[in-house]
């Protein structure tokens, strides 16, 4: 979990704490210090990013008759039917969509981006353990929640302040990814938009974990700035969507 501040008479976000291992003992569960983390900071919380979706997938609430989704005509299943049918037109597709797994937000991020970022499905093998846990940590703490995908966070941010495709590609590589981490950690600083102590900076480095923790606070952080892309405006009204830096970020607007 990362912790940011940011400080308008400097023009710059503060990394003001990094928990990299959150454990659990006898007594009390690793969730259960994350909400007493989260309590600890209730007074002065604007956002809170998380890597995990926290709402499922619209197909598992939905109380009406089921067709199958190859005829249902609620409204975020078409929307997907249509992707797949221009998704048909460029490729072929082995495969039909499984909406009762999948969240409309991911067809945006695989298909219509300027890079294919393979997010998984929702409720794949993956991510369902943490989407559990999402939501039941969800209930234990109200606020502003955004949902993020760091690896499409870390795209972007990158690519704002001239980091090579090749090496944010690799942010997450058991060999470079130590590498790119520390480069881009450096960049946000050479930039003034960030301070972060060097202990926290050498933790990030050498755990992913910490260091997309800090990348989902700074897209919550480029949110509240009105920097991340919005809704495409034919995207389905009832679906959840993914808080992701605009292309071309405005950091004076910051």
């Amino acid at each position: 979990m990362a912790v940011i501040e940011y400080f308008p008479k400097y023009h710059k976000i503060f990394l003001t704490k990094i928990y990299d291992r959150i454990v659990g003992d006898l007594n009390h569960s690793a969730d259960q210090r994350i909400v007493d983390i989260l309590e600890s900071y209730k007074d002065g919380v604007q956002n809170i990013a998380v890597d995990t979706p926290f709402q499922l997938p619209l197909c598992l609430d939905c109380k009406l008759k089921c067709p199958g989704y190859e005829l249902c005509k609620v409204e975020h299943v078409v929307w997907m039917r249509k992707q797949i049918q221009k998704k048909q037109k460029k490729k072929k597709v082995k495969k039909q969509f499984t909406p009762y797994t999948q969240k409309a937000v991911e067809f945006v991020i695989n298909e219509e981006l300027e890079e294919n970022f393979l997010m998984p499905h929702a409720l794949g093998a993956n991510l369902a353990p943490l989407v559990a846990r999402c939501l039941f940590l969800k209930k234990r703490f109200e606020g502003n929640w955004t949902e993020v995908y760091p690896k499409l966070s870390v795209w972007r941010v990158g690519r704002a302040m001239g980091i090579s495709k090749s090496d944010l590609r690799f942010h997450r590589h058991a060999v470079s990814g130590n590498r790119v981490r520390e480069k881009i950690i450096e960049e946000l600083v050479d930039h003034k938009l960030a301070f972060v102590y060097e202990q926290d900076k050498k933790i990030m480095v050498q755990n992913n974990h910490a260091f997309e923790a800090f990348i989902c606070a700074l897209t919550g952080f480029l949110k509240y700035f009105q920097q991340t892309e919005p809704r495409p405006k034919d995207f389905p009204e009832s679906e959840s969507w993914i808080d992701f830096p605009k292309e071309k970020i405005k950091w004076d607007r910051v």
